[in-house]
C-alpha cells in the first residue's frame, strides 16, 4: 500500500519518473525526508533500470549502422530521435530497423522506378500509341499506308471487262499483272477467270489465245491453282446460258480447259474429278473435249495452236495465200458478207493493203469487165466499212503503179484497163483525185505514111 503523499512531493510516475530527473542521490533523500516507501523505491529503481536499458540498446544500433568512425571514436553520440542528422535520414534507404547490412534491397533491381540490376540489358520498347505521354512529332517520319477496299460483286464485272478489253488490243499480261495488284478482289478474286473466258467466247480466235496466254501467266502469281479450279467449275455450271449467245461455247470451253492443264494453270487431277459425276450434257461435252485433246499423240507438247495461228503471227506467204482464194471465191459467189467476215478473220488490218493489191492485179489479168465492176464493188463495199482505210488503199494502188512496167510484159493492155479501172474507182469514190491523178500512162505514138518521109509523130 502507498503511503501518503507529501504536499510538494512528486508523485510517483510523475515527470520525475518518466524522464528520469531522479538519481540514486534524490531516492536517499527522499527516502530521508520519509516521502517514499520501501516498496515504491524498489518499484521506481525497476523502471529507471528497464527504461536505460532500452535507450542504451537503442543507441548502440544507431552507432553500430549510422555513425562513422570518428563519431564513434569521440564518442558523441546522438539519440534524440528530433536531432538535425536523424532528420536527414529520413529518405535513407538504409533499415531504420537496424536489421540488414544497410545496401538496397534486391541488389537495385527491385521496387518501382530504379534503373535495376547492375549488366541487365534492356530491350528497345516500342512507343504504344495509347499511352498519354505518346509524342507523334518525336517519333520519326509518318507512314500511311493506304487501304483499298474489297469489291463487291457489282463493281467487279465493271472493273475488270474494260481491263480485258484493253488486254485484247495490247497484249501486255505484265499490265494486266499489274493492275489486278492494285484491286482488291479478296474472295472474288477467281472470279476474273471466268470473266475473261467468257469476253474471249464472244471474241475472236486471237482473243481466245490471248486470254490463254494471259491465264498462264498470271498462274502462280496473281492466280492460284485453286483460283483456276474454282473459275472453270463455276463456267462448266454457267455452260446452259453462255450457248445463247456463243453456241459452239461447250468445245471452247474444253480447248480452254485443255490448255490450262497443257500450261500447268490448272492440276492434272481436274478432269478426274468429274470422272461420273457430271449430268449436264454441255458440260460433258466439254469435258469429253479436253479429254480428247489431252490424249493426243501431241499432248507431250503444250497445246500452243489450240487456237490456231493468230493474225499478225502467220507467214506472209500464207496470208497472201489466204488473200488470193478470198478474192477468187468472191468472184465466183458474188457475196460481199462472205469475202468480209474472212477478211475479218485473217485478224490483219495492217496487211489489208496486200488485198488491194492482189484485187487490181487480178482485174488487170482478167478478160472481160466483169471481174472489174465486182472488184470496184468489193473494194466500195469495204471501203464504206472502214475496213479497209485510206492509207491501205493508197498504198495498195501506189504499188501497182510502181509494178505497172513489169505487169505489162505479160498484160499488154495493162495500161489502158488501169486507167479504166481507176476512173471508175474515183467515180465510186474509192480513191482519191490525187491518187487517180499519179496513175502513169502510156504516150501513145504512131507511123504516119511512107508520104511523110517516115517522120514519127506523137
Amino acid at each position: 500500500m502507498k503511503g501518503p503523499s507529501h504536499p510538494g512531493s512528486p508523485p510517483p510516475g510523475g515527470k520525475g519518473e518518466e524522464d528520469g530527473s531522479y538519481g540514486s542521490e534524490d531516492l536517499n533523500e527522499l527516502v530521508v525526508n520519509g516521502n517514499w516507501t520501501p516498496q515504491e523505491k524498489a518499484l521506481h529503481e525497476a523502471r529507471l533500470k528497464a527504461k536505460a536499458k532500452r535507450r542504451l540498446r537503442k543507441s548502440s544500433s544507431r552507432d553500430s549502422n549510422r555513425e562513422s568512425f570518428s563519431d564513434s571514436v569521440s564518442g558523441e553520440l546522438s539519440t534524440d530521435p528530433h536531432s538535425p542528422k536523424s532528420k536527414n535520414a529520413v529518405n535513407d534507404r538504409k533499415s531504420r530497423t537496424g536489421k540488414g547490412r544497410g545496401l538496397p534491397k534486391k541488389g537495385g533491381a527491385g521496387g518501382k522506378g530504379v534503373w535495376g540490376a547492375a549488366g541487365m540489358v534492356y530491350e528497345v520498347e516500342e512507343p504504344d500509341a495509347k499511352d498519354p505521354n505518346y509524342d507523334e512529332s518525336s517519333q520519326g517520319d509518318t507512314v500511311y499506308a493506304t487501304v483499298v477496299p474489297e469489291l463487291d460483286e457489282r463493281e467487279l464485272e465493271k472493273t475488270i471487262n474494260p481491263i480485258v478489253q484493253e488486254y485484247f488490243e495490247h497484249g501486255d499480261t505484265k499490265e494486266v499483272e499489274m493492275l489486278l495488284k492494285e484491286l482488291n478482289l479478296g474472295h472474288h478474286k477467281y472470279e476474273f477467270s471466268s470473266l475473261a473466258v467468257s469476253l474471249s467466247l464472244e471474241g475472236k480466235a486471237s482473243h481466245r489465245e490471248l486470254t490463254s496466254r494471259l491465264l498462264s501467266d498470271l498462274s502462280g502469281k496473281v492466280l492460284s491453282e485453286k483460283d483456276m479450279s474454282r473459275a472453270f467449275d463455276k463456267m462448266l455450271k454457267e455452260l446452259p446460258d453462255l450457248i445463247l449467245d456463243t453456241p459452239e461455247a461447250p468445245q471452247m470451253l474444253g480447248q480452254f480447259i485443255a490448255r490450262a492443264i497443257a500450261d500447268h494453270a490448272l492440276p492434272m487431277s481436274f478432269l478426274d474429278c468429274y470422272k461420273g459425276k457430271v449430268d449436264c450434257d454441255n458440260a460433258r461435252a466439254a469435258l469429253d473435249r479436253a479429254s480428247v485433246l489431252l490424249s493426243m499423240k501431241r499432248k507431250i507438247m503444250r497445246l500452243d495452236n489450240v487456237w490456231g495461228v493468230g493474225g499478225g503471227q502467220r507467214p506472209v506467204k500464207h496470208l497472201i495465200k489466204e488473200m488470193n482464194l478470198l478474192l477468187k471465191e468472191y468472184l465466183a459467189s458474188g457475196e460481199l458478207s462472205e469475202a468480209e467476215h474472212c477478211l475479218r478473220d485473217l485478224e490483219v488490218p495492217h496487211f489489208h493493203h496486200e488485198l488491194v493489191y492482189e484485187a487490181v492485179v487480178m482485174v488487170l489479168e482478167s478478160t472481160g469487165d466483169t471481174a472489174l465492176q465486182m472488184m470496184v464493188k468489193l473494194l466500195k463495199a469495204f471501203w464504206q466499212t472502214g475496213l479497209i482505210t485510206l492509207d491501205q488503199m493508197n498504198r495498195g494502188f501506189q504499188r501497182v503503179y510502181d509494178e505497172l512496167p513489169e505487169i505489162n510484159l505479160d498484160v499488154p493492155h495493162a495500161h489502158s484497163i488501169m486507167e479504166t479501172f481507176v476512173d471508175l474507182c474515183y467515180q465510186e469514190s474509192v480513191i482519191t483525185k490525187q491518187l487517180r491523178d499519179s496513175c502513169p500512162t502510156r504516150g501513145r505514138k504512131r507511123f504516119v505514111s511512107e508520104g511523110d518521109g517516115g517522120i514519127v509523130k506523137s
